[in-house]
């Protein structure tokens, strides 16, 4: 009987154990890859940059070393200014290598200037993540 008792405590003591390695485990899923596409999620690596109103969480969508896109997650930011941005901004890395959209100038938006600020940092964060990390 009490070498049942001990296996099935031991037996509960190392799932535990499996559990709570698995939990240190889990990634934050910055960069994932999709196909032959990788995607860059600044949520977690950008947290702490800030727009105006709070985080601008961005994806960035690179295959074969180009930005394919730039997509904007949800913000705090106000509707009608970080509309402005998006207008302004989505499309400016599209295409280029990832060399040469980390070193592209890009203004920011007059009206939006901290949003703007915000969306152009999380970029370039995400395009130093993907070159570290793919």
């Amino acid at each position: 009987m009490r070498k049942i008792s001990f296996r099935i405590i031991g037996g509960c003591a190392l799932m535990a154990a499996v559990f709570a390695v698995q939990s240190f485990m889990v990634g934050d899923n910055t960069i994932t890859k999709e196909n032959d596409v990788y995607v860059i999620n600044t949520t977690t690596i950008g947290k702490n940059i800030e727009g105006y109103n709070g985080p601008t969480p961005m994806k960035v969508y690179i295959k074969k070393n180009k930005v394919e896109k730039v997509e904007f997650l949800k913000s705090q930011e106000s509707p009608k200014y970080y509309a402005k941005v998006k207008k302004a901004l989505a499309e400016k890395w599209n295409g280029l290598k990832v060399k040469d959209a980390k070193t592209r100038q890009v203004d920011a938006v007059t009206g939006a200037t901290y949003s703007s600020k915000s969306v152009i940092q999380n970029v370039q964060l995400a395009l130093d993540y993907y070159q570290k990390n793919k």
